[in-house]
């Protein structure tokens, strides 16, 4: 009884998400016809061949791969650091159980190499969606956009890589969490599209309001 309980509550919420999100996009697609091509979101049409365009496309690339690379330094930091204190502590361990020192050496690399691994997989899944909420942001300037609607689509790009990646990976593992974030990356940056484009609308219909009274 209790496992159908929980079931049913699940699907409810997931009902209930799925309506919650037509309902913001049928909402986001009247504000953008209500304030024009102009005034709406402007991202999601970059390729790799904007990259190429010696203009702002090859800055936004430059700038993401620098990104890129000072996230990746600091998690290389982050795994050797992870690396050395298991050493040191296996080390540490190994003397007090009064092992010989090419056993004990052994012992601690074999006990380096683990907790570098585990290092490098909890950081791979911290550095994936930062990465993609960057990349997110400067596609959304690229294409004209204002930078709230680069910050609205990066954010939620970056809850939703989390968010779903972390749903996948309690599902179906590693393989649940590859597939929940990249989904999950796709859908909160459209959900921090259809946010900008209704908080336009309202806007428009706000300034329009006033001028109404004015006159």
């Amino acid at each position: 009884m209790p496992i159908a309980m929980d079931f049913q509550k699940r699907r409810v919420r997931f009902l209930l998400s799925v309506s919650a999100i037509i309902v913001l996009s049928i909402t986001a697609e009247k504000c953008r016809e209500l304030v024009g091509e102009n005034a709406s979101s402007k991202s999601g049409k970059f390729t790799l061949l904007n990259c190429f365009d010696l203009g702002s496309g090859s800055l936004a690339c430059g700038v993401k791969e620098s990104v890129k690379l000072y996230v990746n330094n600091i998690r290389s930091a982050h795994v050797e650091k992870a690396r050395h204190d298991a050493i040191q502590s296996a080390l540490v361990d190994a003397a007090s159980q009064g092992m010989s020192p090419i056993v004990s050496e052994k012992h601690a690399q074999k006990q380096g190499k683990k907790a570098a691994k585990l290092a490098t997989r909890k950081a791979n899944r911290i550095t994936g969606p930062i990465i993609s909420s960057g990349w997110d942001f400067f596609e959304a300037v690229y294409y004209g956009g204002t930078f709230t609607e680069g910050f609205l689509r990066g954010t939620g790009t970056l809850f939703g890589t989390y968010g779903v990646g972390f749903v996948g990976e309690q599902r179906l593992g590693r393989f649940g969490y590859l597939v929940g974030s990249q989904l999950g990356s796709w859908i909160g940056g459209r959900i921090g599209l259809m946010v900008y484009d209704v908080a336009n609308g309202v806007h428009f219909m706000l300034q329009y309001g006033s001028k109404i009274q004015e006159t």
